[in-house]
C-alpha cells in the first residue's frame, strides 16, 4: 500500500512538472498560451508515466556491471529506449485507435511515422539523465516523508477525482472525433484542431476557453468539417488520410 501511494505521489509530480514545463515551453515558442496535452487540467499521462517508469528503473540494482562509468552509460541508455518507447507507444495507440495524432513530428529528421524522432529521443535521454543523477534519490526521500503523513492522501485523493472526471470528459470529445475521423478514414492532429478552433473563435470575435479548447459554439463537427476543408485546401494545415501513405495531406 506504501509503495502504491508513493507512486501515485510520483505521477501526480511528474504530470503535473510536466504540463508546468510544457506550458511555458509552449509560450516561448509559439508566443501564445496553449494549454498543452490530451487533458484539460494541469496534468500530462504522458509525463507522470515517464516519471514512474523512471522512478522504478532507478531503484533496479545495477551492481552486476562493475564500472561505474560503463553501469552509468547502460542506466541512461535504457532510461532513454524506454522513455521514447512509452512516446512511441502511446503515439501509435492513439493513431490506430483513436484516428488522433497527439503530436506530430513529420516534419522531424529521422522520425518514424512521425511520431518519435531523434532530436526529442536525445531530449528524453537528457531528460532521464538529470532525474537519474541529480533528482532521483530526492524524489525517494520527498515521496516517502509526503505517503507517511496521511494529509496528503486526501490531496492526492482529490487530484484523483479530479483527474478521473478529465478523463471521462477528454476521451468523451476523443470518441467524437474516433468517430468522424473513421467516418473520414483520417487521422485528425489534435494540437492543430485545438489552434484551428481558436483562430476561429478570434476571428468572429467569438469567446474561447482556454480550459475547454474543443467548446465551439458551431458544435465540434461542425469545426472537424472546416478543419479538413482547410486541409484539403492546404496541405500542411489539415488531417492526414490513412490509405494509402503516399496521399497523405501531411
Amino acid at each position: 500500500m506504501q509503495i502504491l501511494l508513493q507512486l501515485s505521489l510520483i505521477y501526480v509530480i511528474g504530470a503535473t512538472a510536466g504540463w508546468i514545463s510544457e506550458f511555458f515551453v509552449r509560450r516561448a515558442v509559439h508566443k501564445k498560451w496553449i494549454n498543452p496535452g490530451f487533458l484539460v487540467g494541469p496534468n500530462l499521462p504522458l509525463y507522470g508515466t515517464g516519471t514512474v517508469l523512471l522512478y522504478l528503473l532507478c531503484r533496479v540494482d545495477y551492481s552486476f556491471i562493475s564500472s561505474a562509468v560503463l553501469r552509468n552509460v547502460f542506466v541512461v541508455s535504457v532510461i532513454t529506449c524506454a522513455m521514447t518507447a512509452i512516446e512511441y507507444v502511446t503515439g501509435l495507440i492513439f493513431i490506430k485507435g483513436m484516428h488522433v495524432k497527439l503530436w506530430d513530428y513529420s516534419d522531424r529528421f529521422g522520425n518514424v511515422q512521425g511520431i518519435i524522432c531523434p532530436l526529442f529521443t536525445l531530449a528524453w535521454g537528457a531528460a532521464g539523465t538529470a532525474y537519474y543523477f541529480l533528482l532521483h534519490k530526492r524524489l525517494v526521500v520527498a515521496a516517502a516523508w509526503i505517503a507517511s503523513h496521511p494529509a496528503f492522501g486526501y490531496f492526492l485523493g482529490v487530484y484523483s477525482g479530479v483527474m478521473l472526471i478529465d478523463v471521462f470528459y477528454s476521451f468523451r470529445i476523443v470518441d467524437k472525433i474516433r468517430k468522424w475521423a473513421k467516418e473520414k478514414n483520417v487521422v485528425v492532429r489534435y494540437e492543430e484542431l485545438k489552434e484551428n478552433i481558436k483562430t476561429r473563435a478570434a476571428a468572429f470575435k467569438q469567446k474561447h476557453s482556454f480550459i475547454l479548447p474543443f467548446k465551439s459554439n458551431r458544435g465540434l463537427k461542425s469545426e472537424l468539417d472546416e478543419y479538413a476543408g482547410r486541409g484539403t485546401r492546404r496541405p500542411g494545415n489539415g488531417v492526414d488520410t490513412e490509405n494509402p501513405p503516399q496521399n497523405n495531406i501531411d
